[in-house]
Formats: C-alpha cells, sequence, structure tokens
C-alpha cells in the first residue's frame, strides 16, 4: 500500500484537525454551555475544572490550526493523562467501564501529535517554509 504514503502528511493533518475541534468541543460545553451544557459538569463550575476547560478552549484552538503543534500537543497528552487517572481510573481498571475512552484517547492522539508534529495543512509548516 505504498501508494499511501505521499498523503501521510495530508491524512496526519487532518487527524489534528478533527480531534482538536472534537476536544475543543468539551471546552465550549464546559465554560459556554455551548452548543448544550456539558453532561456530569457541575454550575459554576471548580476551579480545576474551569481551566480545563480553558485549556481545551485554546489548546484545541491552536492545534486546530497546527500552531506551536509539539508543545501544545505534550501540554494536552498530558492534561488528558491526569484528567483520566483522576475522573476515571478509580472507577474501573477498564476504560470501557469507567467512562474514560474519550480521555485515554485524546491523551494518546495527542501524545502522537506531540512527536509526529502537525501535518502538511498546519500553520507551523506554513511558517517553516517561510524564506
Amino acid at each position: 500500500m505504498d501508494f499511501l504514503a505521499p498523503h501521510s502528511g495530508k491524512v496526519l493533518s487532518i487527524l489534528r484537525v478533527v480531534a482538536a475541534l472534537a476536544f475543543m468541543a468539551h471546552g465550549l460545553m464546559k465554560i459556554f454551555h455551548f452548543p448544550v451544557p456539558q453532561e456530569g459538569a457541575p454550575d459554576p463550575l471548580p476551579p480545576m475544572l474551569l481551566a480545563a476547560g480553558w485549556l481545551e478552549i485554546v489548546g484545541g484552538g491552536l492545534l486546530a490550526l497546527g500552531l506551536f503543534t509539539r508543545p501544545v500537543a505534550f501540554l494536552m497528552s498530558g492534561m488528558m493523562a491526569v484528567a483520566y487517572f483522576i475522573a476515571h481510573a478509580s472507577k474501573s481498571f477498564y476504560p470501557a467501564l469507567n467512562g474514560g475512552e474519550p480521555a485515554l484517547l485524546f491523551c494518546f492522539i495527542f501524545f502522537y501529535l506531540a512527536f509526529a508534529g502537525g501535518g502538511t495543512w498546519s500553520l507551523d509548516t506554513l511558517v517553516r517554509k517561510r524564506p
């Protein structure tokens, strides 16, 4: 399947944008109740969830643009690891039972992006190509 290899940078960009927008949606629901309030989130938000919501919005936005992809993805990966262990791991060892699958997937997608970068269609790539 070597014919797919030339497109890997573009597909990496698509993965980055889709994951970032999905991540950002969690912050928008926490902070702005858009499009609806996040289910199970207390109102008003405690400081830790308020900080997490803003990190999801700002970090998700930067990742969607592909700007500062590696450091932002690394930070967001760590945030999701902490979220998994604080909010989910104590309920059950198995992510499918503790509701932690999204946190686990975001953690490892962002961890991958920290190493792979933003892909072909990213502001990081555009800035790097400048003379």
